[in-house]
């Protein structure tokens, strides 16, 4: 075990606690970006101009009549940046476009005494546009070979002898749509400028960094002159990585050329016209196995809907091709990545990061492929399990993949699943209108940035005379319990209780340089940090009580609050230790960093050690669906996860329950529906609200729902042992759409196999349960899969 991993006696970390904001939540009395705007004096109020149409070269732009409404004090336009018009990484995102490129895009700003007022004036702004072809769907797209970024191949072993080898060879494709973050907070930023000209803008945004630099090429500065804040937010889930950039910048600009602070909160409606999404994915596949049911070949295309920019769109598709594995070795395999460029919002990050993309697609195959093997779906996943000493297709040793069966196996036995099974069976030979089946999907998830720069973590650590403790890191806390770990990370490595430490608020000119809080690395970096800069004041402050004490330095510990040395009974308390560390004057700040070791990535060969670990995971779904209308319901879910020696028990179980519900709510709820016909409202978002966007609620949820996290489960080289948690439970919910697929084949002749859509909702449901009827005959909206002429004798 690492000294990273290693635990001292009693340590804070690993005792369950609520979040550290828990009570301010239920109270109301936590603040997010926008609530400042009631402590700010003058404050303006930002309002786009969004042009409903999907895509159009603009002619003119009419702003005066936004002057003439009362209350309107400015427009922005390109007119106004004195840096760089572009909100984006890739420089494929003006700020202030001059080209329409989906339904709602932004094309100027207006500023207003009122929120009204802007409004107001928003909706005099006269836009003249060439109109242009627009393409909607990934279908389109593809058709007009409308694609941009890096189109990667990912291979391993020889695929064509891989084929000729199978026994069994099945082709087909697979469409599964885009998910909308809602969370809770929209967009949000506030910024001013202060009497030297510092710019300082809070913002909703999981990457403090990266909005600085984007605001300050904006306003042409240098990333001094910006400091960016990030107080808290009211859920990101990935959303907020990328995209606040430009909203912070539209802010900071107009601050800058009033003198006034300016505000800029999108409503819910422009939230989601406005925002890109979890990228919708195409898949054409064709596998082959042998005899045994076991996978000798994968080959693939995955096409990504990237949007109208590139945006994450790349990294995505790498992470997608990384996962499509998932928990099962594929010895020869060719998969290819591509992005379709889209007149649709530019999607974006969203939990999982394509590996959800990636995976669903194996998972899809083998939940339609078991049947013609005649197999249970259980056992095929089981008998293609990786095993110790096997490699990924990109070449990354699977350590740990033990733990893919041990997770299968106890949550067999926690979810006592072979006498449910033979309860199921009864059940539904009594009831040929309604169905229950249960499956059970594992997780393989790997954790790291897949751009190696990105796995570097700091942190500042401040010890007052009066022995309270400060800390700085650059995480970003949006509700999933970072700033929790982080507490309990410092408090054990100090040795002091945990109410000695409290938590600053995630700002640029406390840690610079940060990595976005994502690819569930937050704890692990951040963490790493914090432990790294308090090992530097321990240490010193070890030696002010080894003279003190009249000890060895190496004798000296400090636990819950007191220094004391090996063999003695004397002792020191911390607060008079750091009194006398003062007067001695000793250094009571640290600066702590922590890059990840032991990866590499080469990107154009697709291949490397991308990832520090992987996370493990398995849950068993039980659920109940009507033959009449496809409605179902969850009736139990059992889980079990591997988290390492967790940091905050309490909050990496409702990580794990918010992550299993989210993926719930993408697989079978969140039906994103766009307008594809050929009239005025082409491109525009049909569902714009939680009336028409379906997002998994209570009623929706599991009656019953056991979590289990993995026990004795040491990650070696990770931050006193744990692993992370934030995106990985969300795959967990596959079994949800497994279950559906399997009730809706019980509908049907034994051993017939049904192709489901996605997301599985009651009406995707209802179809599979009809072509089950069928004897298993394809959908009407989905087509079927293929089986080679050459084993159609086998099958």
């Amino acid at each position: 075990m690492s000294q990273l991993a290693q635990r001292p006696e009693n340590p804070v970390v690993g005792v369950p606690m609520p979040h550290e904001s828990a009570a301010l939540h239920v109270t109301g009395a936590a603040l997010y970006t926008d609530d400042l705007v009631h402590r700010t004096k003058d404050a303006l109020h930002a309002y786009p101009v969004q042009v409903m149409h999907a895509h159009g070269r603009i002619t003119a732009l009419h702003t005066e009549p936004a002057l003439s409404v009362p209350g309107v004090v400015r427009v922005l336009t390109a007119a106004d940046v004195p840096g760089v018009n572009d909100a984006g990484m890739k420089h494929d995102e003006p700020l202030f476009p001059d080209t329409v490129m989906f339904y709602g895009h932004a094309v100027c700003w207006v500023l207003g005494e009122t929120l009204e007022a802007a409004r107001l004036g928003a909706a005099a702004v006269v836009v003249e546009l060439d109109e242009q072809p627009a393409l909607i769907t990934l279908a389109e797209a593809i058709a007009a070979e409308s694609f941009h970024g890096a189109r990667p191949t990912m291979h391993c072993g020889d695929v064509d002898a891989g084929f000729a080898e199978s026994a069994h060879v099945f082709s087909g494709e697979f469409q599964f749509g885009d998910q909308e973050h809602f969370y809770l907070e929209t967009h949000a930023a506030l910024a001013h400028v202060d009497e030297g000209g510092q710019v300082f803008v809070q913002s909703s945004t999981q990457h403090p960094s990266e909005t600085q630099e984007i605001v300050a090429h904006v306003l042409g500065l240098h990333s001094h002159a910006v400091t960016v804040q990030c107080l808290r937010m009211g859920g990101g889930f990935g959303g907020k990585e990328m995209q606040p950039h430009g909203f912070a910048a539209i802010a900071a600009l107009g601050a800058v050329h009033t003198g006034r602070p300016v505000r800029l909160r999108l409503n819910r409606t422009q939230d989601m016209t406005m925002s890109g999404k979890r990228h919708g994915f195409h898949a054409e596949w064709r596998v082959g196995f042998d005899a045994d049911g076991r996978l000798l070949a994968l080959a693939a295309t995955l096409t990504a809907d990237g949007g109208w920019s590139l945006d994450l769109s790349e990294p995505v598709l790498a992470r997608a091709l990384c996962h499509i594995d998932n928990v099962y070795w594929i010895p020869n395999a060719r998969i290819a990545g591509r992005i379709a460029k889209t007149n649709k919002v530019s999607n974006t990050a969203f939990r999982g990061f394509g590996g959800p993309q990636g995976m669903l697609v194996i998972e899809d195959i083998l939940g339609r492929c078991a049947p013609l093997l005649g197999l249970d779906p259980a056992e095929l996943r089981e008998r293609n399990f990786y095993r110790p000493g096997q490699h990924t297709p990109y070449g990354q040793e699977v350590l740990g993949a033990e733990r893919i069966s041990r997770t299968w196996r106890e949550v067999h036995e926690q979810g006592d699943l072979a006498r449910r099974r033979q309860e199921i069976a009864e059940f539904n030979a009594a009831h040929p209108h309604t169905k229950r089946a249960l499956a059970v999907t594992g997780v393989k998830f790997g954790i790291s940035f897949n751009l190696t720069a990105f796995n570097q973590g700091g942190a500042l650590v401040l010890i007052y005379k009066d022995g309270s403790v400060l800390i700085n890191h650059g995480g970003t806390e949006m509700g999933q319990g970072l700033h929790t770990k982080m507490l309990q990370v410092a408090a054990t490595t100090l040795g002091i209780p945990l109410h000695k430490v409290r938590l600053a608020p995630t700002r640029t000119d406390k840690v610079p340089n940060t990595s976005a809080t994502a690819a569930s690395a937050g704890a692990d970096l951040n963490g790493a940090a914090v432990k790294n800069a308090c090992e530097q004041l321990r240490a010193r402050l070890v030696q002010v009580a080894a003279g003190q004490l009249g000890a060895d330095a190496a004798d000296v510990r400090i636990a819950a609050g007191i220094a004391r040395s090996l063999g003695s009974d004397r002792e020191l308390d911390w607060d008079a230790l750091v009194g006398m560390a003062y007067r001695q004057r000793v250094q009571l700040s640290a600066a702590g960093f922590y890059r990840t070791e032991g990866l590499h990535w080469d990107a154009q060969a697709f291949r490397g050690t991308p990832f520090k670990y992987f996370a493990y995971g398995a849950a068993a779904c039980e659920v109940e669906v009507d033959g009449f209308t496809g409605a179902y319901r969850i009736r139990r879910v059992d889980i079990v996860h591997d988290v390492g020696d967790s940091l905050s028990p309490l909050i990496d179980i409702g990580q794990v329950e918010g992550g299993f519900v989210q993926g719930a709510g993408w697989l079978t709820l969140e039906d994103a529906r766009w307008d594809t016909g050929d009239g005025p409202g082409r491109g525009r978002l049909l569902t714009q609200a939680a009336s028409t966007y379906k997002l998994p609620s209570f009623s929706e949820m599991p009656e019953v729902f056991n979590v289990t996290l993995l026990e004795n489960a040491t990650e070696a080289g990770a931050v006193y042992g744990s692993k992370a948690v934030g995106e990985p439970p969300l795959m967990l919910a596959f079994s949800v759409r497994e279950a559906l697929r399997a009730a809706a084949a019980a509908f049907g002749p034994a051993g017939a196999g049904v192709r489901l859509g996605a997301p599985a909702t009651p009406e995707a449901v209802y179809w599979a349960i009809e072509a089950a009827r069928a004897g298993g005959s394809p959908t009407p909206d989905t087509g079927g899969i293929h089986t080679d002429a050459s084993t159609l004798s086998s099958v």
